[in-house]
This record gives C-alpha cells, sequence and structure tokens, in this order.
C-alpha cells in the first residue's frame, strides 16, 4: 500500500508558516483561501478540502497520512475515511484527553475538544459541516492522556471510550481484525524528546518506546489512515521536533 500524505499548514484557522515550509517534500499541500470570517467558518473550509482529500486518497486504495498543526482535523480525517466506506478504531495518542466541551472546559479553547466533538459530545459544527456523524465512543482508544482538566477527566471517566493511561498497554491489547487509524499529537511524548510544544506535558512516553508500539501497530497489517498533529515549528528545539515526530511516523507507515 502507498501513502499519500496531506499537509495541512493551519493551527485551527491561523496559517503556519513554519509548517508550511515541508511542502517542499511530495506532499499535497492543503492552503485554502480563507474570508474574513469566525474561526469555526474558516475552519469548515479547511477540513472539507482535507475531507476530500482523504476520501480520494483511502477509496484509492492508498494510505492517508495527514500531517496539520492541531487535532481539530481530525474531524475531517473521519469524514474521508467513512466517505471512502472505512469505520475504524480510532487510536488516540495525546497527553491530553481533548475531551473538553464548552462547559467543562476552563479556557474555551476549541483545540481542546475535537475527541468529544467526534464522539458527539458537545460543540457539533465542525462535523455538522461536513455531515459527519459521531464515531461510536467504543471504537475509541486515548493513551496516555495524563494531563485532563478535572470536568474533562470526569467525562473520561463516564465514557464508553477506553483510556489506557500508559500507552505500553497496546502491546497486550487484542484488536482483533479492525481496521486502525492512529492519531498521535506530538506532546504524547516527553518534551525532553520533543521540546517544540505549544502545551507541554510533564512526563510522557520517550521516542524509543513509542516507536516500539508504532512498529508493533503497523506490523499487525491493520492500519488504514494516520493523523499527526505537529509540533511546533516557530518554537526553540524546533528541528529535532521535526525528526524524532517524522521518524515516528515513518514508523507507523511500514505497515503489515
Amino acid at each position: 500500500m502507498k501513502t499519500k500524505t496531506v499537509l495541512t499548514p493551519y493551527f485551527l484557522d491561523t496559517r503556519l508558516p513554519g509548517l508550511e515550509e515541508l511542502k517542499e517534500w511530495d506532499w499535497i499541500l492543503n492552503r485554502e483561501k480563507l474570508p474574513e470570517s469566525s474561526t469555526i467558518e474558516r475552519m469548515s473550509i479547511i477540513h472539507a478540502a482535507l475531507a476530500a482529500a482523504v476520501e480520494e486518497i483511502s477509496a484509492g486504495g492508498d494510505l492517508p497520512v495527514s500531517i496539520a498543526g492541531d487535532c481539530c482535523t481530525a474531524i475531517a480525517m473521519l469524514a474521508g475515511l467513512r466517505r471512502a466506506g472505512k469505520n475504524p478504531v480510532l487510536i488516540w495518542f495525546d497527553a491530553h484527553g481533548d475531551f473538553n466541551t464548552r462547559e467543562t472546559s476552563p479556557s474555551g479553547f476549541l483545540g481542546g475538544m475535537p475527541l468529544a466533538m467526534l464522539a458527539g459530545r458537545g460543540e457539533q459544527t465542525l462535523l455538522e459541516a461536513l455531515d459527519l456523524a459521531p464515531i461510536e465512543e467504543d471504537r475509541v482508544i486515548l493513551t496516555d492522556g495524563r494531563d485532563l482538566d478535572p470536568g474533562e477527566k470526569e467525562l473520561v471517566d463516564r465514557s464508553s471510550i477506553t483510556h489506557l493511561q500508559d500507552p505500553m498497554d497496546l502491546l497486550e491489547y487484542s484488536f482483533s481484525e479492525h481496521s486502525m487509524w492512529i492519531h498521535f499529537d506530538t506532546d504524547i511524548l516527553d518534551p525532553e524528546d520533543v521540546p517544540a510544544q505549544n502545551y507541554p506535558a510533564r512526563g510522557g512516553i520517550r521516542k524509543d518506546a513509542l516507536q516500539e508500539i508504532f512498529q508493533y501497530l503497523a506490523g499487525t497489517g491493520n492500519i488504514c489512515a494516520i493523523s499527526l498533529s505537529s509540533w511546533a515549528p516557530d518554537l526553540p528545539g524546533a528541528e529535532i521536533s521535526k525528526t524524532v515526530s517524522l521518524e515516528l511516523l515513518e514508523a507507523l507507515k511500514k505497515t503489515g
């Protein structure tokens, strides 16, 4: 299976020139002309283009890979996969739960809500713009989610998603024959390995251990999509963060 990568150089609806520099690679560049409108409306335009690209790649029998500046683009990834007839299990690697709603979030930050949105909780405008039904919670695995807000933790605990606090537990997990979509935010890693993070969380798995997990998942041959929420390209340590992130991405792409 060939991989095809879509680069979306935005943080929510704000361009990331530092991430856009990766366009020199043989990747599809998702850069849209955005109107002067609300953040949600602008994000919906970005997501529509990404969903269309993912659908085309997946329906064509290739492995879609998304690299973007935030986790909300995962909504577009699911929309594209669904349109291509895929309904995968989602494994969400993140230091944060991204399971806040507007009611539980201390800050109201949209980037802390995408997994909750995907599961049908809270804000649904981005899903509705793509005519996307939520993913079933029992098809979601969150790991490690070590930095949860109090209300967010309550939601996670009451939900039907699986929360594996130790990512190494995935090495003992039975995935049966289900296709898998792997989403990883680089802040899953210890900041010593990926220092250029907008929202660093103390601790985290080290790169060699995460690579072992990724190689195991790739070896199942069941990965049907990969999405990466990138390092912060304009912060100190961006170059080493990029190198580590792309090396881990390569481990996942070696499927079968």
